[in-house]
């Protein structure tokens, strides 16, 4: 009986079995199917993160470049040097097919920038004058301050009852991790320029779009409506903003506050973006950099040394593995990224032809903050990939994000044309301290961190090279 029975047990285990038998092999295609590096590439990327964690190839470049360039401007003598600069330190470290591919832009410099409160009491004022901001007439102008909490507020005041006035913006900024604060916060630059001009006042002041607490404005691009006659634009910083309220709500008397701006503009410089590759077994493309310029107030070491350093480092890691990676890696130094993506909208336009071979495109542009979370902007039925990197980046505290984002500001019209992108999110925490500002240094830079995020970005762009498969949509054949 038990041979008996045990024969109908293998039986029905073999009947059994043979129906399963599609399902399992179903279940083994689909797994298959999942996107996965080998073993050894496995190793690879590990190695690369072991690598850079004692790689002092970053600093060497940030040092170098703001050492022997320092703030960079838009369009200015000292950009075109930086480019230079740039080119011989690609060449240098063994990347191909480096050169400089220039455009055409307008010029804007700051030439000297004073403010002060004149009545009832008196007190200097340290202010910047914001980007593209037109200068005062020839000595200043002195008016009444009028003060709004928020740029909705000014936004919904009536358009008369301010002619010669200047408008004091006094929107504060929230500190956060990821930056969130500054989309909102950044809106009162162009806005209380367009919405004083439309209610004829002589200037505007903003408290500053960052959340440091010393006296440091901050600076940044605005934009004039076509309906306005520009009127000049300044921030205050912080504490400064706070000394003029105080004095504001203490005086029996109108505040009376003296604006002296004076600025220089030219019709057409030249600047230009930095390119150079790591050829690989393909001529497809991931494409990573940061943008070269600054603001002139600091050396532009977080805002973008950083994002240049950080990417041309890991690539270099990655270009010095044996053999070719399969894709091309290559990298780019943007130029006039704060004056408007200048340099991203010429790279879209220049290289619209082969927009198709770019297969995932990232900027690093947000300081060098350890790299705390990883997210894509794949198409959905690619966002399985994200795993691979993920798995690898966990052991740097990498965790993972959304597909959501946005690759950086540069690459923006990448995005926007179809290129799939991802972000690797730095801890901005204190990012807006020194963004835009005098203390935009060196010496704010943590090797540590700066190390955590060459590892970072040198195991997301070997993966990127590796990784079988597309990231954009599939398309279905008719």
């Amino acid at each position: 009986m038990r041979i008996k029975h045990l024969a109908t047990l293998v039986a029905a285990a073999i009947v059994t079995s043979s129906f399963q038998l599609p399902a399992l092999a179903q279940d083994m295609a689909a797994e298959d199917a999942t996107p996965a590096l080998t073993q050894a590439q496995a190793r690879t990327a590990d190695r690369l993160i072991d690598a850079a964690l004692e790689d002092d190839l970053a600093w060497d470049i940030l040092e170098s470049l703001t050492t022997e360039v320092g703030p960079r401007l838009g369009g200015s003598p000292a950009e075109a040097r930086a480019r230079d600069w740039g080119a011989a330190k690609l060449k240098a470290l063994g990347f191909k097919n480096v050169r400089i591919e220039t455009f055409e832009m307008p010029y804007w410099e700051r030439v000297s920038e004073t403010a002060e409160i004149v009545a009832p009491y008196t007190q200097q004022l340290k202010v910047t004058a914001l980007g593209n901001s037109v200068a005062t007439p020839e000595g200043g102008v002195t008016a009444e301050v009028v003060r709004f909490r928020t740029l909705p507020e000014l936004q919904d005041a009536p358009l008369e009852g301010f002619e010669g006035k200047i408008i004091f913006v006094d929107e504060v900024m929230t500190r956060t991790q990821d930056g969130s604060g500054y989309g909102w916060a950044v809106a009162k630059r162009s806005g209380a320029a367009n919405e004083a001009a439309r209610r004829g006042a002589v200037a505007a002041l903003i408290r500053s779009a960052g959340t440091s607490a010393v006296r440091t404005p901050h600076t940044g691009m605005m934009r004039y409506a076509e309906d306005v006659t520009p009127v000049p634009i300044a921030a205050l910083s912080n504490p400064d903003a706070d000394m003029l309220v105080r004095v504001m709500k203490r005086a029996d008397a109108p505040v009376k506050v003296k604006v002296d701006l004076s600025v220089m503009t030219k019709t057409e410089v030249q600047s230009g973006n930095v390119i150079g590759e790591i050829p690989g077994k393909t001529d497809d493309i991931i494409l990573v950099g940061g943008h070269l310029d600054s603001w002139d107030l600091g050396t532009g070491a977080v805002d973008d040394g950083a994002g240049v350093a950080i990417t041309t480092a890991a690539a270099k890691l990655v270009g010095d593995l044996r053999g070719k990676p399969t894709r091309t890696i290559r990298v780019i130094m943007w130029g006039s990224e704060e004056v408007g993506l200048l340099g991203a909208q010429a790279y879209a336009a220049a290289h619209a032809d082969e927009l198709d071979r770019h297969v995932l495109a990232s900027e690093s542009d947000f300081g060098a903050g350890k790299v705390w979370q990883f997210r894509t902007g794949f198409a959905e039925d690619a966002l399985p990939k994200a795993e691979v990197y993920q798995k690898a980046l966990r052991r740097l505290g990498v965790g993972p994000g959304s597909n959501d984002a946005s690759g950086g500001p540069d690459v923006g019209p990448l995005r926007m044309s179809g290129v799939p992108v991802f972000s690797l999110y730095q801890d901005g925490s204190d990012y807006f301290d020194l963004h835009h500002t005098m203390e935009d240094t060196l010496d704010k830079v943590d090797l540590e961190s700066l190390r955590q995020n060459v590892a970072a970005w040198a195991a997301a762009i070997y993966i990127a090279s590796e990784l079988e498969g597309d990231y954009r949509a599939k398309t279905e054949t008719p």
